[in-house]
């Protein structure tokens, strides 16, 4: 598994001043996609055991408020595995800040995921050009949705994040 790039303080990828790594690799190839160089699974820098304890180390900050995980896709087969284990790890070590993550696939094809127990937010839906709004929070299409995941859990429907 590899990433593309680790950002240390991101501000336009969730709530608050956040940990952002963008995982390598996308299947969809949206029209219009703003991270094209993030598409190649080959590409970018190998992930493992260091780049989650650097993640944890710079997440330490109390002006951290939590940690966006996006792509590429990280839902994909091939990230998966890392994203769950990412997410995993950083909630056992900061469990009130949350974890964000942005995917291609629909809600309904993540819902039995192991990896949604960790996660606090999921933007879903590919990137639609004909639908861009650059006037949207956190997602750049109007058919994305903000879902509040332990929210659409407990309801057993789908539930939008509301800030």
């Amino acid at each position: 598994m590899r990433y593309n790039k680790i950002r240390k303080m991101d501000i336009s990828n969730g709530p608050g001043v956040r940990i952002s790594i963008f995982f390598q690799g996308c299947h969809f190839h949206c029209k219009g996609c703003f991270n094209t160089e993030a598409w190649d699974f080959n590409q970018g820098l190998e992930f493992g055991e260091k780049e989650i304890e650097t993640i944890l180390e710079l997440a330490k900050e109390d002006y951290i408020s939590g940690l966006s995980i996006l792509g590429g896709e990280p839902m994909h087969p091939k990230n998966i595995e890392g994203t769950m284990e990412l997410a995993k790890k950083f909630k056992e070590v900061y469990p009130k800040k949350s974890v964000w993550v942005w995917s291609g696939f629909l809600y309904d094809d993540l819902k039995e995921k192991e990896v949604l127990n960790y996660v606090d937010v999921l933007v879903d839906g590919q990137f639609q050009e004909d639908l861009r709004n650059p006037n949207l929070k956190w997602r750049g299409s109007s058919n994305q949705r903000v879902i509040d995941i332990p929210k659409t859990k407990k309801n057993k429907k789908i539930e939008l994040f509301c800030e």
